[in-house]
């Protein structure tokens, strides 16, 4: 995606309301706000963007899809990204977190980064997915993938859901965030980089194929019935894709690291300045053996004789901060930093 240009859909509007909450907030005022918030973001950053609607206006999808070629046309550097707001109805009270859905002709790259990028944001990741017609599944279910050529690369993105009140006050609070998060993913997948999560106090794992619930909750040291409890899950059935919340392992005094292929304690014990018996002591270890996924305590980055951090793999701005009592924008500038995006050994300034 060299060259990137960038085309915002607001979903819905005009005499198409969306999803509308208890309260009488409708999702097509809420798509409208972020997106124009995300136009004024990609220009900032000096890439080319273009608006489906920058007013309450009925757009049918034929049009919708007019609008989306004619703005840059079939183009393997054209991204577009279609705001919407979740709505889970009766059957799943509750819901809460985002989602992002990308078309069958694309791998999932652009939208691991930006349900990725969200979470970093502090918002709950729900999943990223395909979504085939029923009548034809070697097509897109929805015409936003389906319609929009053959090179483009299209993302549905659900910020939340409206009729949950705390999951809507979530968006309505912190979408600027969010928005930014999405733009970072956006910037970060055009220039080949992923971007890792670890946000809030806790760890994430994204289900593969082949995964079970048993098998997770066995990586992580755990029980099936925790693993459920903490995901609100219902059943034992996974989506690949579907990101699932692992408990937190870090204290004030320890974060986590988790096992890649190729890891060795001496490796990792390297990485953070500890010794390997250190490193077995600390997380109870018996054996040299490491399994991949494995989470295990490290010692933190924190030197407290100039109050700076060092960043490490799996490090978010949204987590740094949260762990320092201080907000995602003091850090930022008290960094001078103009996205999310951080590096692994780059040293932050605290307070």
């Amino acid at each position: 995606m060299n060259n990137l240009q960038v085309v915002i859909d607001s979903g819905h509007g005009g005499t198409d309301p969306g999803a509308v909450s208890s309260s009488g907030v409708r999702e097509k005022d809420l798509t409208l706000m972020i997106s124009q918030y995300m136009y004024d973001e990609f220009q900032k950053r000096g890439v080319p963007v273009t608006l489906v609607r920058s007013v309450d206006e009925t757009v049918s999808p034929t049009e919708r899809v007019n609008r989306i070629l004619a703005a840059y046309g079939d183009n393997p550097n054209v991204v577009i990204i279609s705001n919407h707001i979740n709505a889970a109805g009766s059957a799943t009270q509750g819901a809460e977190g985002a989602e992002v859905i990308y078309a069958l002709r694309d791998d999932s790259r652009l939208a691991s980064n930006i349900l990725t990028s969200l979470g970093n944001a502090g918002q709950k990741m729900r999943k990223f997915y395909q979504r085939r017609l029923p009548s034809d599944t070697s097509k897109d279910y929805y015409f936003i993938h389906r319609n929009t050529g053959s090179n483009t690369h299209p993302v549905i993105v659900e910020y939340g859901f409206i009729d949950n009140p705390e999951d809507l006050a979530k968006i309505q609070n912190n979408y600027k965030e969010y928005v930014d998060a999405v733009v970072d993913a956006v910037i970060a997948t055009a220039e080949g980089e992923t971007i890792s999560s670890m946000p809030g106090d806790g760890s994430y794992y994204v289900v593969k194929s082949g995964d079970s619930l048993w098998k997770i909750a066995n990586m992580y040291g755990i029980t099936v019935d925790e693993l459920k409890r903490l995901n609100n899950l219902s059943s034992n059935n996974l989506s690949v894709g579907q990101i699932l919340e692992i408990p937190s392992s870090f204290d004030d005094t320890s974060d986590t690291y988790t096992v890649k292929s190729g890891d060795s304690l001496w490796k990792i014990a390297n990485m953070y300045g500890m010794t390997v018996s250190e490193l077995k002591s600390l997380n109870g270890l018996t054996s040299d053996n490491l399994m991949v996924g494995q989470v295990l305590k490290v010692k933190g980055n924190v030197n407290s004789s100039n109050n700076t951090y060092t960043v490490k793999a799996g490090d978010s701005l949204w987590n740094i901060a949260n762990r320092y009592g201080i907000t995602v924008d003091e850090l930022k500038r008290l960094n001078n930093l103009s996205s999310n995006v951080l590096m692994i050994g780059q040293v932050l300034n605290l307070p």
